[in-house]
Parts: C-alpha cells; sequence; structure tokens
C-alpha cells in the first residue's frame, strides 16, 4: 500500500512537467535503440554466418598435401606435393571409427558445351557419391552416380542449378549430353539449389562426376590453371613455316594426340588425387577424427617418426571461430558505442533529477515536517528515475527494433530478434535508473526540514 502510494505520488510529480520528463528520457531512448538494433543485427549476422557454413556440410574436415621445397630452398607453397591416393581414402574411411564420410576429389577447371551454348563452372570435382553426403547436399532431380559409375569411369555428372539453368534454359537436365573437354557426360541429376556461400561465391555454379573420369579423361592433372580448356591442344603445337631447317631430329614414332592421350592415359606410378573430404560423426569428435586421420596418413605414407608430415588435416570449425569472433568483436564495439549513449542518458537524468530536488526543496521539506522520513523521501525519488528509465527503455525498444526492422527491409542486412536482448534492456533501463538516481535521491533524504521549510 505505501508503495502504491509512493508510485502514485512519483507519478503526479513527473506530470508537472511533461516536457522535460520527456526530454530527460530521449538519452535513454536512444542509448537503449542503439542496444537493441546492435544486437539485432549481430545476431542476424551471427546466424547468417552460421548458415552459410552449415551449407557447406557439418564437421567437415579437409586433408590437402603438403608443400615442397626446390633446391634451392625455394617454398613451393601448400598442395604443391602429389602424396594423396584414393587408397588413403578408403583405408581412412574403414579404420576411423570417428569419420562418418570420406570421399576423394580431384578438380577441374574447363567448359562444357551442350549444342550452341557453352559454360565454365566455378567449380569442377570429381569425388565419390559420398562428397554430397558429406557436404549435405540433396539432388532435387534424377540421382547421384554410383559407386559401380566411379569403378567403371562411367561418363555421368550431376550439375548444379546455375548450370543446369545456363545450358539448358528451362528445360529438363535428366538425360541430355554434354560435352566437358571433349569427353561426352550425361546428365544423370540436378542438385537442390544452396545459393551463395559466405564469401559470395555461386555454390550452384557447380558441376559433379566420377573422380575416374575427371582424372584420366578431363583434366588428366591438378588444377594448374584458371580455365583448362583455354590451353586446349595448341601449347605443344609447332610453326614449320618458321622453322625451315629444324635442328630436332624427325620423331620416327608419332606422339599421341591430346584426343588419344585421354583415351588411353598412361597409367603413373601412383594415382593421385587433389584433396580429401571427410565428415565427423559429430562436433565434439573433430579431434580425434583428426587424429585418426593424421596417424593413418602417416602409416600410409611410410612417415618415420620425427619426420614432418607430407599432408595438412584442416578443421572448418577454425575459420567458423575465426569468422565468428570477427563477427562477435564488430558487434561488442558497437554494443560499447551504444553503452555510451546509456551512459550520457543516465548523467541526464541525475542532472535533471538534482534540479527537480532543488525545485522541491520546500515540497520536501513539508513532507518531513508531517511525519515523512528520510528513506520514504528516498524511494520517492528513486521510483520517479526509475520510472523515467523504464518509459525511456520501452520507447527505445520499440525504436531499436522498429529501425532493425527497417534495416533489414531497405539494406536487406540478415536481422534476428533477440528476446535476451530486450530482458536486458529492461534490467540497463531500471538499473541505470537506481544509479544515477541514487544521489539526487539521497541529498534529498538528507534535507534539515526547518532549512527546507525556509528555503526561498
Amino acid at each position: 500500500m505505501k508503495l502504491r502510494r509512493t508510485m502514485r505520488a512519483a507519478l503526479k510529480a513527473l506530470r508537472r512537467n511533461p516536457m522535460r520528463a520527456m526530454l530527460t528520457t530521449l538519452g535513454i531512448v536512444i542509448g537503449i535503440a542503439a542496444v537493441i538494433a546492435m544486437m539485432e543485427i549481430g545476431a542476424g549476422s551471427s546466424s547468417q554466418l552460421k548458415k552459410s557454413i552449415a551449407s557447406m556440410g557439418a564437421n567437415v574436415l579437409l586433408v590437402i598435401p603438403g608443400s615442397t621445397t626446390s633446391t634451392s630452398g625455394v617454398s613451393q607453397g601448400s598442395g604443391s606435393t602429389v602424396t594423396l591416393t584414393p587408397r588413403d581414402c578408403e583405408v581412412m574411411a574403414a579404420e576411423c571409427p570417428s569419420l562418418r564420410a570420406v570421399a576423394p576429389m580431384v578438380r577441374a577447371r574447363t567448359q562444357i558445351v551442350y549444342g550452341n551454348r557453352n559454360w565454365v563452372p566455378n567449380q569442377m570435382v570429381g569425388s565419390t557419391a559420398d562428397f554430397l553426403e558429406i557436404r549435405e547436399w540433396a539432388v532435387a532431380e534424377g540421382e547421384c552416380f554410383s559407386e559401380r559409375d566411379v569403378l567403371n569411369s562411367s561418363r555421368v555428372c550431376v550439375v548444379g542449378q546455375t548450370v543446369a539453368d545456363e545450358l539448358f534454359q528451362g528445360e529438363s537436365a535428366i538425360g541430355r549430353e554434354i560435352r566437358v573437354n571433349n569427353v561426352p557426360l550425361r546428365v544423370v541429376g540436378v542438385l537442390a539449389r544452396k545459393g551463395a556461400a559466405m564469401m559470395g561465391m555461386d555454390q550452384d555454379d557447380f558441376l559433379i562426376a566420377p573422380w575416374t573420369v575427371v582424372k584420366y579423361r578431363i583434366s588428366g592433372s591438378t588444377l594448374t590453371n584458371a580455365n583448362q580448356s583455354a590451353s586446349g591442344g595448341s601449347s605443344g603445337s609447332t610453326n614449320t613455316l618458321s622453322n625451315l631447317y629444324p635442328s630436332d631430329p624427325p620423331s620416327l614414332y608419332p606422339e599421341q594426340s591430346d584426343t588419344q592421350a585421354q583415351n588411353s592415359p598412361m597409367l603413373v606410378r601412383f594415382t593421385s588425387i587433389d584433396s580429401i573430404m571427410a565428415a565427423a560423426r559429430s562436433a565434439e569428435q573433430i579431434p580425434s577424427a583428426m587424429q585418426e586421420m593424421k596417424q593413418v596418413l602417416r602409416r600410409q605414407h611410410n612417415l618415420r617418426t620425427g619426420q614432418e608430415d607430407d599432408f595438412e588435416v584442416r578443421d572448418m570449425a577454425e575459420m567458423t571461430n575465426t569468422l565468428s569472433s570477427t563477427t562477435m568483436l564488430m558487434t561488442n564495439l558497437l554494443l560499447s558505442v551504444a553503452l555510451i549513449s546509456l551512459v550520457v542518458g543516465g548523467v541526464g537524468i541525475m542532472n535533471i533529477m538534482l534540479v527537480s530536488v532543488t525545485e522541491r526543496t520546500r515540497e520536501i521539506g513539508l513532507r518531513m515536517a508531517v511525519g515523512a522520513r528520510g528513506r520514504d523521501v528516498l524511494r520517492q525519488f528513486i521510483i520517479e528515475a526509475v520510472l523515467l528509465c523504464l518509459v525511456g527503455g520501452a520507447l527505445g525498444i520499440l525504436v531499436g527494433h522498429g529501425g532493425s526492422l527497417l534495416v533489414q527491409m531497405f539494406l536487406r542486412w540478415p536481422v534476428e530478434t533477440s528476446p535476451s536482448a530486450i530482458a536486458a534492456a529492461v534490467l540497463v533501463s531500471a538499473s541505470v535508473g537506481i544509479v544515477f538516481g541514487f544521489y539526487p535521491a539521497w541529498k534529498a533524504s538528507r534535507l534539515d526540514p526547518i532549512e527546507a521549510l525556509r528555503y526561498e
């Protein structure tokens, strides 16, 4: 009952100067609105980041060859050596219980031709059906090629939505025959749409085929050129008109053409692949999966104790944590700026409450003369400050949420409503009212009634 009377008296006191009360809460409104907007935009960015990483596949591990160093001491960089084989994939799949799927990868970049249309996809991968399982990528139309297709080097492929749109332009792609570096491939499936990756790359501009076909018939080597179809077979041709007197003796046995070499490839000492993609069974098993993979690969590559690895195992979680920490850092920086606005608003409330104490000195003296105690006066002024902050907090929540929705509507930024941020805003508003309203309230409760009544 006493608290209700105190609140009624506080509201009555605030209604005496509505313009001053509104201007006092303006600082709190701006501060809370900034906090809410920054928290919702930051939460939306984090969610979008997680979705982009999830579209690449959950708990993904990537194995790439190590680096080589020339005799002059020049390092060729990561992936320059040839050490990974399909046998490594088979052994890892059999002996690494922490892995749920393993797939070899052979990359290429060349032109696709269908009729009078052509296209060069961003990604052309030779792998197995497990690649799509690792990436958690469904086939929207048709089906994926099988393990038998990989063993038989069947000329089949699965394309992404962008490739299907560019080549077939609305027609069904299933069963159509395309030419990839003069190798005919039959389209057996079209992948579901994934959209852009976190770096803006179109994930649907994609073609996947059995790695045996890409390795032996399409690329024949590791991906060293931006567009392997651009070099074609003209790099080794000779202009005989400018070489009337050749110094080299004539070749007694004609060399194979590019087409003949692709149709009957010469096997090297061992079959190499560009990289290996694997997926752990869960995020908690990623460290154990990495350790198991390293042990298997070291044994497969006959590496002695103390000898450096000739491969690298990369964890996508490291990239996730790096990007998440960067996003969190930017959000915290913006949140710090918003909190400065709250502090400025709290100082404004303290200033106005001190002015109010000075203006109402006679009123305070009269109340204390008729029996009010110091704690009653303290409670009244603290409640006035808290009410100002709560009203400002409520308006700030509405303004901040509305501002974040406008950002989403016009700038197309990802935004996610944060109930925790709203609850925190309410608590912060009340805390600001208590902290910055305590000193004026304490000063009012310490007034001498006789001196207060004499105050002019």
